[in-house]
């Protein structure tokens, strides 16, 4: 998945109903908001509430200094 597609502007989190933020390195898609990420695979979002995963708070400051640094 690319930061352009417009698929993005589209999916959102499958709990709060909230966007989700790309994040190419890692391969997923992430909820900053509940700190989950989401697989992508094969280039199809795994956006099952089971397939969310988790972030630790070392991890989600990473994906958000990650995400600021795309938007600039």
């Amino acid at each position: 998945m690319r930061p352009d597609d417009p698929l993005l502007t589209i999916l959102a989190c499958p709990l709060d109903k909230g966007p989700l933020s790309l994040l190419p390195e890692e391969d997923a898609l992430y909820n900053p908001r509940l700190h989950l990420s989401y697989p992508i695979v094969d280039g199809i979002p795994q956006l099952l509430p089971s397939s969310g995963r988790k972030v630790d708070t070392v991890d989600h400051e990473r994906f958000l200094s990650s995400l600021k640094a795309s938007a600039t």
